[in-house]
């Protein structure tokens, strides 16, 4: 009698690049893998492993005509780690199909690069290098005209999920006043972190380092536009280390360029960036190719995070590790697939 299918359709992720050889043994013990991982599963393959799947490791569609013919059906584990709006989550719920992803995987290390990124933008660490290898460089308190200490300076969080939460703990030791804009959340949770809830308004206008964490949804695609830019202070930092969807990208390249804020982004509205694109010639924009959460151990941890609460589904108990979907919030995402890098 067969295991059940486990289902891996898990583009733009691999296995190998997901999970060590021992978490990945694990994940066969648990059932008969079956994996595409060249391209997306082909649907008429889909449709006849269904009835004996018990596991999908992937971002494959769920519509409800599909989960009716999945009746093993235990979890959905979306290891690219972004809820879409491709499966009937409110059916699951009722069918008792946990919708899972392993997102907190990637906190820890973008919340460092961007503490890092901020510091740089703060003090001015890569336009010093820049100057200095043209010849034109500034010594002492001359090279320190457009900089400030990132210690003590007022910090803004737009959206206070993993990512945000992290970053919060790991700037503590930098004793900053720390104000959070999240409309999702209630002011008692922001407030236990230490942090001051804000409008967006009030955060952008006091704080001189804003990092933005948010999510794309269907009410918020574009909302940090020229009058958000306009109202920060001018000279402070904006760091973009979510999706680039919640921001006018042109808008805020500009704010950018007039030299009212100073910017670091780690996404892009298409990607790869092509490679005339004039974001490349903008010199005093930061720039990373979305490699921020990239990390090998990161990857790995997503895997094991995936891994280890299949082991509790498959036992009849619940996840403890990956976030779970909520049909009243996850209905409202817009995210979209990102590359392996």
């Amino acid at each position: 009698m067969s295991r059940g299918i486990i289902l891996v359709d898990p583009l733009p992720r691999t296995l190998d690049l997901i999970m060590a050889p021992d978490v990945r043994e694990r994940l066969e013990r648990l059932g008969d893998v079956v994996i595409s991982e060249e391209r997306h599963m082909p649907a008429e393959q889909v449709e006849e492993l269904l009835p004996e799947t018990v596991l999908i490791f992937g971002q494959t569609d769920m519509p409800k005509e599909r989960l009716a013919k999945a009746a093993n059906l235990k979890a959905i584990i979306n290891v690219e780690s972004n809820f879409l709006p491709n499966i009937d989550y409110q059916t699951c719920v009722e069918r008792g199909i946990w919708v899972i992803t392993p997102a907190a995987a990637f906190a820890s290390p973008v919340a460092e690069a961007a503490l890092g990124m901020a510091l740089d933008l703060a003090r001015g660490i890569t336009k010093a290098d820049r100057e200095f290898r043209t010849g034109v460089e500034e010594y002492g308190l001359a090279g320190n005209r457009d900089t400030f200490r990132f210690a003590g300076a007022s910090v803004g969080i737009i959206g206070f999920g993993d990512l945000g939460r992290q970053l919060r703990e790991l700037i503590r030791p930098f004793r900053n006043t720390v104000r959070v804009f999240d409309p999702w959340l209630p002011t008692e949770i922001i407030r236990s972190a230490d942090c001051i809830p804000a409008t967006l308004d009030e955060l952008l206008s006091e704080s001189q380092v804003v990092f933005v964490f948010a999510s794309v949804t269907t009410e918020n695609e574009g909302f940090l536009g020229a009058r958000e830019f306009q109202l920060m202070k001018p000279g402070s930092a904006f760091l973009l280390m979510s999706r680039a969807a919640v921001v006018d990208f042109p808008a805020m390249l500009k704010a950018a360029e007039t030299g009212h804020i100073r910017v670091a982004t780690d996404v892009f509205p298409v990607e790869p960036v092509t490679a005339d694109d004039p974001v490349r010639a903008m010199p005093d924009v930061l720039l990373s190719a979305h490699r921020t959460g990239g990390t090998r151990d990161a990857f790995f941890a997503l895997g094991s995070m995936a891994v280890a609460d299949a082991e509790l589904i498959m036992r009849g108990l619940p996840p403890q590790l990956c976030r779970r979907a909520d049909p009243a919030t996850a209905s409202r995402l817009r995210s979209k697939p990102v590359s392996v890098s």
